[in-house]
């Protein structure tokens, strides 16, 4: 959506190492087998109500916003936050899902996107007036914390509420700490804007830099994976009608998989396709800042992916 951001509302250093030193995280898995049936959201950018009804189409809540999807996997692809209002009840909302899914055999998992990454270093160029309304009374919020205080000295005070909530080391940014940049799940890789060849060499490390600096790490120290421009949540190279499909044979080929599901870009008229079905595209724009459809994508083992309108 956003190009990388030039002028971060926060100070920021040179990026840092791949790996942040002192990470206490434990190591969330990069791979897993497939399951019996997955269905993969794109962005949400603050919209609960086109999250809903996103989760709905997939049969993964009911009306009451609880599992229901059994052993299904969910995967969404990031960017819950920006342009809506929502997004603690979002964020809420998935975490709360995560151990649902789980109890009932099942998964939801949510990768992160660059504008969760964007809020991590500082960049609140795209939050919305509600959406900073809604941390100034947020849980565990502490705007007087020492390091955040010296960054956003004289800024207004729901600047300060939403750095403190999403600066690495702050109570949101841990929640987001817990989340993958990219993953393979059986046949496929899913990242917010994708994978080129020279990001496929360690998936494991780029989400531990991601996830370790979240965690608590330098917010002028930005890890090169939420700043590179050609990196899993910036690069355009899968987004438009250009897609090279020899570059993505060799992103394929290197990763041992079949297909790569992206969002990031958005596809107004809904889910698209390229590369003989090995790139799809599922960023519809749902939010309401975008005014696109609601679609998501089902992949079943041994069966051509689905869109479900």
């Amino acid at each position: 959506r956003a190009a990388p951001p030039p002028a971060p509302a926060v100070a920021r250093a040179p990026a840092a190492p791949a790996a942040a030193d002192g990470c206490a995280l434990a190591e969330l898995p990069s791979r897993y087998p497939a399951p019996a049936r997955l269905v993969a959201i794109g962005d949400v950018h603050g919209d609960l109500a086109a999250i809903r009804a996103a989760l709905r189409k997939a049969g993964a809540i009911d009306d009451a916003d609880r599992w229901a999807g059994g052993a299904t996997w969910v995967v969404q692809l990031g960017d819950l936050l920006d342009r809506g209002d929502d997004e603690q009840a979002i964020i809420e909302l998935f975490e709360r899902l995560e151990g649902e899914a789980a109890a009932a055999g099942g998964a939801f998992l949510w990768l992160l996107g660059n504008h969760e990454l964007m809020n991590a270093a500082g960049d609140f160029r795209y939050v919305t007036e509600g959406g900073f309304r809604d941390f100034t009374d947020a849980p565990d919020v502490d705007p007087a914390r020492a390091d955040i205080a010296a960054l956003v000295e004289g800024a207004p005070a729901q600047v300060k509420a939403r750095a403190a909530a999403f600066l690495p080391g702050g109570p949101w940014a841990r929640r987001l700490a817990g989340q993958n940049v990219v993953v393979v799940i059986g046949d496929a890789v899913f990242a917010h804007a994708g994978l080129i060849p020279t990001w496929t060499d360690d998936l494991a490390a780029y989400n531990r830099a991601a996830r370790c600096w979240l965690d608590g790490g330098d917010v002028r120290r930005v890890p090169e994976v939420a700043t590179d421009s050609e990196g899993p949540v910036w690069t355009r190279a899968w987004g438009g009608d250009d897609a090279d499909c020899g570059r993505l044979r060799e992103v394929l080929g290197a990763l041992g998989v079949e297909r790569m599901v992206v969002a990031h870009t958005p596809q107004l008229q809904g889910i698209t396709q390229a590369c003989e079905g090995r790139l799809w595209r599922i960023d519809t724009g749902m939010a309401a800042h975008y005014g696109g459809p609601v679609q998501v994508l089902e992949l079943v083992p041994g069966a051509a992916p689905k869109i479900l309108p």
